[in-house]
């Protein structure tokens, strides 16, 4: 089944299939990398902000479940500096072969990651920015389309960003946003990209950390019911938008986001979550979770239930190499 799908970019990261998790902050957690990765695909770490120790703790679930290779996301502008060098030198010393970096493109944190024999992945949102980070050593490029759930930091569709992109770069290529089945593994293939991310899709699955009422609201989405916004502002830099699922927020039944007033609405195990906050309903989580950021990609509505990770790649795979057989034999 693996020979229709493999690429180059299989071989870089070690794993079977041209599939990737996305590192989403809080629900990429080790139960959700380990079943990505041993099913056949490769996986990160959502770790942005993340303490040193909890970094620590999650690679190691991840390798007390497999002996595949997975990576770390972390997103510099959203990380305050020191916090950013100490996550940089816990993965280090953990040796993580892989790193994935997000918004924009910062020369000095690549090099230090690359002086240290590091695989590092870029996700990039427009040619441009492709260019920065090829020329500042990435190994390999995300193409992250406007239909994304979460941060999305380009405006161009998904399709016309991954062929510009192949255009323009040498590096290969993953594309992102919207991606939930084989179909969408099988176009982006054609499109000359060598594999694909995937976020919500796997985030509407039994393993993710997200909590179960974004995953209900992820499966019982339909079409037009993500928006881009900039509602859920606090920890990241200004003007960074978001693709969320239209909630109170959206609707403006709280206010303007940007009063300056902070109110509680949730809380993480001591930690309090804000209204207008970038942070998503998690496990450990409780509050008022409607008025939380409920991050989804525009692919949300072709999701109908919640299943496992390994059953929801599985069935990518084989859709995907059922498609590219039958094309082949045309």
């Amino acid at each position: 089944m693996s020979n229709a799908l493999h690429t180059p970019v299989c071989d870089l990261l070690g794993c079977k299939y041209p599939v990737v998790l996305a590192g989403m902050g809080g629900v990429a957690r080790s139960e959700l990398v380990a079943a990505v990765t041993n099913a056949g695909g490769f996986g990160f770490l959502g770790m942005v902000r993340e303490s040193p120790a909890l970094i620590e703790a999650e690679v190691a679930r991840v390798r007390e479940q497999t002996d595949r290779s997975f990576g770390v996301n972390l997103i510099p502008a959203a990380t305050p500096s020191a916090l950013l060098d100490a996550e940089i030198s816990t993965c280090l010393a953990l040796e993580i072969p892989a790193l994935a970096l997000f918004w924009d493109v910062q020369p000095d944190v690549l090099r230090r990651l690359k002086d240290a024999g590091v695989i590092v992945v870029y996700q990039i949102g427009s040619v441009e920015e492709a260019k920065r980070a090829e020329a500042a050593g990435a190994d390999t490029l995300i193409a992250q389309g406007r239909e994304a759930g979460g941060h999305v930091w380009g405006t161009e569709p998904r399709n016309r960003l991954v062929r510009s992109v192949v255009a323009a770069s040498r590096l290969p290529v993953l594309a992102a946003g919207g991606i939930v089945t084989g179909e969408d593994l099988a176009e982006a293939l054609s499109l000359g990209a060598q594999g694909v991310v995937i976020g919500t899709a796997l985030m509407a699955t039994h393993e993710s950390f997200a909590h179960d009422y974004h995953k209900q609201r992820l499966v019982d989405a339909r079409d037009g019911d993500t928006l881009l916004t900039c509602d859920f502002h606090i920890n990241w830099p200004e003007g960074a938008k978001v693709r969320v699922l239209n909630n109170s927020v959206t609707r403006g039944e709280h206010g303007g986001p940007n009063s300056g007033i902070r109110e509680v609405i949730g809380d993480e195990e001591g930690r309090p979550i804000y209204l207008f906050s970038t942070d998503s309903p998690l496990r450990s989580m409780t509050g008022d979770f409607e008025a939380m950021a409920l991050y989804a990609g525009e692919g949300v509505s072709r999701l109908r239930s919640i299943v496992g990770a390994e059953e929801r790649l599985r069935n990518i795979v084989s859709e995907a190499t059922a498609l590219l057989e039958s094309r082949g034999g045309d």
